[in-house]
């Protein structure tokens, strides 16, 4: 399965170098949160007004194979939220990161 996550260039980068993403949500760590959040497909954009609308800098949209992640991952209920969103319990590996695209706000509509 593939799941998403938006995330800043400059943290992206910095990752590839470690080999470990740790950032849950902007301005959010893995270890403030207990997860790093992700999106089903349909849910990216609803994310990104949510979230990261007046963000300046670039956004990058992390595609994820799950069967890649050596941390465990698993979809959890969101109060009301009709579907339910991926939850990586640990670090991302760099490796399970498929693709990381620019993302423009446009492109998820």
């Amino acid at each position: 399965m593939h799941v998403f996550h938006l995330a800043l260039e400059s943290a992206w980068r910095s990752a590839v170098e470690a080999g470990d993403y740790t950032v849950s949500t902007l301005g959010l760590e893995l270890a403030d949160v207990g997860f790093i959040h992700c999106s089903q497909a349909e849910q990216v954009a609803g994310v990104h007004e949510r979230f990261y609308d007046g963000v300046s800098e670039e956004l990058l949209l992390l595609t994820i194979d799950t069967d890649l992640l050596t941390s465990p991952w698993q979809l959890d209920d969101v109060p009301g939220q009709p579907l339910p969103f991926p939850h990586v319990y640990g670090p991302l590996n760099v490796d399970a990161v498929v693709s990381a695209e620019p993302f423009r706000a446009s492109a998820s509509s």
